[in-house]
């Protein structure tokens, strides 16, 4: 592997990793603070970590791409993981953005439930995370 290529998957996974920071921790925030206006950050926060998530794990394949010319060779286990995780990603958009764009109608317990789904799916995908680096 060449420098050029090492240096750009590390590029490619500090944003990676910032990206699950703000989704985490952005959606376990949304889900203990209650006041509206922070929760609206919050949610802009981790729809941000899920946009980036989404833009980085699509970069790790085309770098992948432009220098084997094939996208990464992974099965089983890390094949199911990147699916959780692209599930997890395409949920996670779809719920926040709904959230940002009709949540303040939304009565308190339904609101609640789009953090506790949040939450979930935020610590599913960096559990899947984990699964698909150590099985590919």
């Amino acid at each position: 592997m060449s420098a050029a290529q090492n240096l750009s998957y590390a590029a490619i996974q500090v944003v990676h990793n910032f990206g699950a920071v703000a989704v985490v921790s952005g959606s376990l925030l949304g889900l203990r603070l209650i006041e509206q206006a922070t929760r609206r950050k919050l949610a802009y926060l981790a729809l941000a970590g899920w946009m980036t998530q989404a833009a980085s794990g699509a970069t790790f394949g085309m770098v992948s791409y432009y220098y084997y010319h094939k996208f990464p060779d992974i099965s089983g286990i890390a094949t199911f993981a990147l699916g959780i995780k692209m599930s997890c990603v395409a949920a996670g958009i779809l719920l926040l953005a709904a959230y940002l764009w009709r949540g303040e109608r939304w009565p308190e317990q339904q609101v609640n439930m789009v953090w506790v789904a949040a939450s979930a799916l935020a610590v599913t995908a960096i559990s899947a995370a984990a699964f698909l680096r150590w099985f590919s």
